[in-house]
This record gives C-alpha cells, structure tokens and sequence, in this order.
C-alpha cells in the first residue's frame, strides 16, 4: 500500500506516517523513485503506535517498547504505562459513579445530597 492509502485507513495525515518513520517506529519498504510501501505488518504496527498514543504511551516510549529486543526493557515500560493507566481508569469510574449519581439525584442542589456526598468522600478524606 502507498503512504496515502495507509494514512486514509487511519485518518492521519501522511506526514505523520513520515515522521513516525523518522522517529524509527516504522521502516516501509523502498520502491523505484524512492517511495514508500507499507504491507499488512506495517498496518499493525500503525494500529499498536496509535493504541499506546491513546493509552497515554510518548512518541519515545512507543519506540523503546516496539524496538528493543530486551524483554526486561519492554516490561519495565510496560509496567510503567499500565500503573499509569489504572489509576486513570479508576478515576475515570470514580467520575462516572459521581455523575450517575447525579442524574438519578432529584435534590434541588445534587451536592448537598447525602447519598451524592458518599461518591465524593475519599475525595473529600473522611
């Protein structure tokens, strides 16, 4: 596949596809006049780059955890990353329940509720 037909399957720009080979997150494969061809692996690789971005992963991270060959490396960022995204993901449940709680609350004012006020209260240290 050519760099437009990858970068339309993912809705990206093509200068980023450039710029993630630059970084070496990508290494397509050279035809004749210097242009870029992707195969099937490519399109994986893209989808892994694109679902560590949205997991939290730099640029640099990615990089390190797709390229080295040492398991303990890649476990290490790894870990970091997953310590990182649990706790969002706690948070974010804890956002959830608060507002669930919310809309189901018919008080006037929600946050003097009692029942509203028990979501918050690691929040609020009790």
């Amino acid at each position: 596949m050519s760099i437009g037909e990858v970068a339309g399957r993912f809705g990206l720009a093509t200068h980023v596809l450039r710029h993630w080979e630059s970084m070496g997150l990508l290494s397509p494969v050279r035809t004749g006049a210097d242009r870029r061809r992707y195969d099937h692996d490519h399109l994986f690789r893209i989808a892994v780059i694109l679902r560590a971005k949205e997991a939290g992963f730099s640029l640099d991270e990615i990089r390190e955890m797709i390229t080295t060959v040492d398991p303990v490396a890649r476990r290490e960022v790894l870990r970091r990353r997953h310590a990182d995204l649990t706790l969002r993901v706690e948070r974010a449940r804890a956002s959830i329940d608060m507002i669930e709680c919310a809309l189901d609350c018919d008080h006037e004012d929600f946050t003097g509720c009692a029942h509203f006020q028990r979501t918050l209260e690691e929040r609020v240290g009790r």
